[in-house]
């Protein structure tokens, strides 16, 4: 059986009481806790809302519309943090394993989208990722679907200061929450999920019971890697 998101997130955390200090681990919990206090659903896109045609940059530098996206039926697209952020490391691998293979049988496509421009070719290398990664230039995207923030620190930069603004590539604080968008060909959402605590996330099973609905024949969730024997 494969191991679960939660459990794998779960597992991450209990290595990090083992290796960090009270303070960061306190740090990490309290701008998560203060991003979830905010969260506020009824702010988010719901299912039947059309989503405004937007361009991503792929991972070799071209143009991903939404409507190249749509033109053969529904696309799911995940928004993740950055590259190097540990619990993308974990969730990309994981829908990689777990949701890929089934909608690649069905030729759904499946973007991983992030703020960070260019986009971080080794987090695909690292993990050898099938699906397509991409860059949303100026939080656009993430923008529209009200899934950025600021975080609460945001220490003054030094010149030539490696921070998150450098890394990401648009020298901002500002950060994508983690999320899962469903559309439909004709744009509507079919479903969407914000995860303001970045160590908890829409699941592979979530994700494909909702194109289930649309009448998607994705099959019966189960074991990823061998994807004759899942379906």
């Amino acid at each position: 059986m494969t191991k679960s998101l939660k459990d794998r997130f779960t597992e991450l955390q209990a290595e990090r009481a083992r290796t960090w200090s009270a303070e960061q681990l306190e740090r990490n919990a309290a701008q998560r806790r203060e991003l979830a206090r905010r969260h506020d659903p009824a702010t988010l896109p719901r299912a039947g809302d059309v989503i405004a045609p937007f361009r991503l940059i792929d991972q070799d530098g071209g143009e991903l519309t939404r409507d190249q996206l749509l033109a053969e039926g529904p696309a799911v697209l995940v928004f993740f943090r950055f590259g190097g952020c540990p619990a993308c490391n974990i969730a990309l691998p994981y829908y990689n394993e777990t949701l890929w293979p089934a909608l690649r049988e069905q030729g759904v496509p499946l973007v991983a989208a992030s703020a960070q421009i260019p986009v971080d070719r080794a987090l695909i290398e690292r993990h050898q990722l099938g699906f397509t990664v991409a860059s949303d230039p100026g939080y656009a995207l993430a923008r529209d679907l009200g899934i950025t923030f600021l975080p609460e620190e945001q220490p003054e930069v030094a010149p030539g200061q490696e921070w998150i603004g450098s890394t990401l590539g648009t020298f901002s604080y500002e950060i994508d929450q983690p999320a899962v968008l469903v559309l439909c060909k004709d744009a509507k959402v079919l479903f969407f999920e914000a995860s303001p605590d970045w160590l908890q996330r829409t699941d592979s099973e979530t994700i494909l019971s909702a194109l289930a609905s649309q009448g998607t024949s994705l099959g019966h969730f189960g074991e990823p890697l061998d994807v004759q024997s899942s379906l």
